[in-house]
């Protein structure tokens, strides 16, 4: 969950979601982010009520960014990302949301040599814990 700096509405977990005097927003359920924020909602029990469904996951930021919303559901890694304008709520429903992000390198690309060798970096231990600080959770 991201709230602006400060938390102006008092957001404490994902309850909060269901309160109409909030402003709320969600990725539509048709994009990445949306889809996890079902699955989040089912999981939790909690029927939303959001003021604005967004496209993607930096337009619901966005929202929070300039204070127009009090909360936006968005990934962990763009409440890192974003810094100090927004502060992040963990909630344990997130776990049940959770993107997967395979990597491999094709047999036949044109440079096979840089994608072993990006491949190789991403798993390495200065990989994993640049991911690990961007907010991506290991399996």
């Amino acid at each position: 969950i991201a709230v602006p700096a400060g938390n102006p509405g008092n957001v404490t977990g994902l309850a909060d979601f269901a309160k109409d005097p909030l402003k709320i927003a969600v990725c539509a359920k048709q994009v990445p982010c949306g889809s996890a924020a079902v699955k989040v909602f089912a999981t939790a029990g909690i029927t939303p009520k959001p003021d604005t469904y967004e496209q993607d996951v930096k337009a619901a930021l966005s929202k929070v960014e300039l204070g127009e919303v009090d909360a936006a559901l968005v990934y962990r890694t763009d409440v890192i990302a974003a810094g100090p304008k927004v502060k992040g709520i963990d909630f344990p429903e997130s776990l049940k949301a959770v993107n997967d992000y395979p990597i491999g390198v094709l047999t036949k690309a044109p440079n096979h040599d840089a994608g072993a060798a990006f491949e190789q970096l991403v798993l390495s231990k200065q990989g994993q814990d640049a991911l690990t600080q961007a907010g991506f959770q290991g399996p």
